[in-house]
């Protein structure tokens, strides 16, 4: 089983450690699954930066960032080199143990799930 701690920049939000079957599922449909907000104006397909993320630990974990996704998060608001888009970050290990950090939501403007 995968583990995914989540912590929220927005401090008012409880950090929520997931224990799930999330062998090639994105952090997007994770969140969407656990009732966790986060923004997705696209659907996820790679096609904004609504669903930006910092993944702190466990990227190894997670499909290599492509050209395209660097592309859409040089558009999402603080970048970081930890940065990366949920609905691209597609787990390749049943075990995986990942640390993400969702941005304060209430500064994009996206679709709610």
């Amino acid at each position: 089983m995968a583990r995914i701690h989540f912590i929220f920049e927005d401090k008012s939000i409880d950090d929520k450690v997931v224990l799930c079957n999330a062998l090639d599922k994105s952090i997007l449909e994770i969140t969407e699954e656990q009732d966790i907000h986060l923004n997705h104006n696209c659907g996820g397909v790679c096609a904004c930066s609504t669903c930006h993320v910092y993944i702190h630990s466990g990227d190894s974990y997670l499909e290599s960032i492509s050209d395209k996704e660097e592309d859409f998060i040089d558009r999402a608001i603080n970048p970081r080199l930890e940065s990366r888009l949920a609905c691209q970050c597609i787990l390749l290990d049943e075990n995986a143990d990942i640390k993400v950090e969702i941005p304060d939501q209430k500064r994009i403007i996206g679709h709610e799930h």
